[in-house]
């Protein structure tokens, strides 16, 4: 994919040319679905929700948007990751009330099969809420686990789209990932 060629039809699209829409979506359909497919293989085993319906949903709502100024490609995908979390979250939910009151459904925290980390499974709702409240105290680890968890950017790639250097964005991932285990535990 052509990244100044995403990053020119995104700010066409953000100028009011809602044509290059239909150019657009094959230039970045395999990199959302591989966001959407890195995140559902960490999804319960019965979930109903498949990378194709997630990308659709996510891409009717990006799509929807009004007066979006897109600044480049990762900001769109940053953006598409936040859409993701959204529809995710509204399904744990939807699913959680489905079964009336039982648990909700349980994902690793962890992103990335790095050597030495431990995966855990979390309470995607309470992610979500704890997600929430470090975005209050630190947006930038907030987007940052966003990029990771829900978009399923490498830590190269994350801090690329961040424009942070790998051991910033390693650090910050760390310190992250460590705030938000103690603030779900709490609960």
């Amino acid at each position: 994919m052509e990244n100044h060629e995403v990053t020119e039809l995104l700010a066409r699209w953000g100028g009011g040319d809602r044509d290059v829409i239909d150019r657009l979506l094959p230039m970045v359909y395999s990199e959302l679905h591989r966001m959407a497919a890195g995140y559902l293989r960490r999804e319960r085993v019965d979930h109903t929700l498949q990378p194709t319906a997630l990308i659709n949903e996510a891409y009717l709502r990006l799509v929807g948007s009004n007066n979006v100024s897109w600044e480049s490609r990762a900001h769109f995908f940053g953006i598409a990751a936040r859409v993701m979390r959204r529809i995710l979250v509204d399904h744990a939910r939807q699913h959680q009330a489905d079964k009336r009151g039982a648990d909700f459904q349980k994902v690793p925290i962890d992103a990335a099969n790095e050597p030495g980390s431990k995966l855990e499974d979390v309470n995607l709702v309470a992610l979500d809420a704890a997600l929430s409240r470090l975005a209050e105290l630190d947006p930038e680890q907030s987007k940052l686990v966003e990029l990771r968890y829900f978009a399923g950017l490498t830590i190269e790639e994350a801090a690329e789209a961040m424009s942070l250097s790998v051991a910033t964005a390693r650090r910050r991932w760390t310190s992250a990932k460590a705030w938000l285990r103690r603030e779900m535990s709490r609960k």
